[in-house]
């Protein structure tokens, strides 16, 4: 049996035009907006030809995304809600885009391919970036972190990349030259961005993969004396890196120099989890590491549960900010700090789409994980862990590249675990 000729059209237009979204990721938002739009637009012209069906794993972004629409009825700041729609809309259009058009394994695989090989693509472009910035500045911080790839594109959004690039040239049995380079590039790359819960999770996903993804011939001895290895020239020669995690253990009696605008590089305090859970009032000099952070806005949200009536509706989408800075105010943190959302997603949708919304971004993560479990597909198992990671510690969803990225990929990687979506598309 042969797919039909306008199918086959139809499905390589559709690989060819999600390689492009993922293309203009890291591009200017209006390259990635145009490249999505674009995409929807084949996918609602194929409609004509193609058999329309829903399943319960398309179904449930949908869902949130409807869910984000019924918040502008009790929304705290309507406007705001209303913008956030508009930034919200893949999590509607690109599962009904995977309803439309079946997506065979084959095709499944090519689009991780050329996404490995676009992800790599800009890696060397901005260590060669990098490269010459710091021959003219001589600043070795053009390596590290957000200098590495601008504060846009985000150091932690690119690390997520890397790592399934990373993972999409590692699981090829037969490796050509360019899938070594590749695997050696991208994985210093990802310590280079110094994201610290990335490189965690990193480092564990190579450990599952040694363990239960390699075959009986795999030397895993020398696997993890290289593994082992790159971790400690990572931490011991990348100062930037290493620097980044010593900063969230360092006493809280200590003052340090920190590098940023809001504090214009003067000695401020170091604050440290427990302070961030427990101290009442803060000064305009106290700085927040990442754990801290992350804590000290747990700690806030677990406040305004106790003090609004949020639990079933929340503030309404994107309509927390101005509770976050009320907080700001009443806990006398630096007024930048109000500019931050929760860096949490978990705890995002529960404070603006109540536990309604917090329960369905579960249920896609379970939905997830168990599917790569049963395939034994480690792509979908390290987009599944990646993705409950960084939900920890990052307000993914919040963001046009992050909710575009996820949904592609929670639609793509799901897309063939109903057996029943596939058949019709064969003579």
């Amino acid at each position: 049996m042969f797919l039909k000729a306008k199918d086959q059209i139809i499905n390589n237009t559709f690989v060819a035009l999600l390689t492009l979204v993922f293309f203009t990721l890291p591009l200017p938002y209006i390259f990635n907006s145009i490249a999505t739009i674009g995409f929807g637009l084949f996918c609602a012209y194929s409609l004509k030809s193609q058999k329309f069906s829903v399943n319960t794993t398309n179904l449930i972004p949908i869902l949130l995304y409807f869910l984000m629409v019924f918040s502008l009825f009790w929304s705290i700041d309507f406007n705001k809600t209303l913008n956030a729609l508009v930034k919200e809309i893949p999590l509607l259009t690109i599962p009904l885009c995977f309803c439309i058009v079946p997506v065979s394994t084959h095709q499944k695989n090519q689009i991780v391919t050329n996404f490995s090989y676009i992800i790599l693509g800009y890696t060397v472009f901005y260590l060669i970036k990098a490269i010459i910035k710091f021959l003219i500045s001589k600043d070795t911080s053009a390596f590290f972190y957000h200098e590495l790839v601008t504060l846009d594109v985000n150091a932690i959004h690119v690390s997520v990349y890397c790592v399934l690039a990373f993972f999409g040239f590692l699981i090829k049995i037969h490796k050509l030259l360019i899938d070594k380079i590749a695997i050696t590039v991208l994985g210093i790359f990802i310590f280079l961005l110094s994201s610290k819960n990335i490189i965690i999770t990193f480092i564990f996903l190579l450990l599952v993969y040694l363990i239960f993804y390699t075959n009986k011939n795999f030397k895993k001895k020398d696997f993890f004396i290289a593994l082992l290895s790159i971790v400690v020239i990572s931490l011991v020669f990348f100062n930037k890196a290493k620097d980044r995690f010593l900063l969230e253990i360092k006493s809280n009696t200590q003052e340090i120099s920190i590098n940023n605008d809001q504090f214009k590089n003067g000695l401020v305090y170091n604050v440290n989890i427990k302070d961030a859970w427990n101290k009442d009032k803060f000064s305009y000099t106290d700085y927040f590491p990442g754990a801290a952070m992350r804590v000290y806005q747990i700690r806030i949200f677990t406040e305004m549960l106790q003090e609004d009536s949020i639990f079933f509706t929340g503030y309404g989408l994107n309509a927390s900010w101005k509770k976050i800075k009320e907080k700001r105010i009443e806990h006398n943190l630096f007024p930048g700090y109000e500019k931050f959302n929760f860096h949490n997603q978990y705890i995002q949708n529960f404070a603006e789409l109540g536990v309604v919304g917090m329960l369905l971004l579960l249920i896609m993560l379970t939905i997830t994980l168990r599917n790569a479990v049963k395939l034994k597909d480690f792509i979908h198992f390290s987009f599944a862990v990646l993705m409950i990671s960084l939900f920890l510690t990052e307000s993914f969803l919040w963001r046009q590249r992050g909710v575009i990225f996820f949904t592609i990929f929670y639609c793509l990687l799901n897309a063939n675990f109903d057996k029943k979506r596939v058949p019709n598309r064969i003579n």
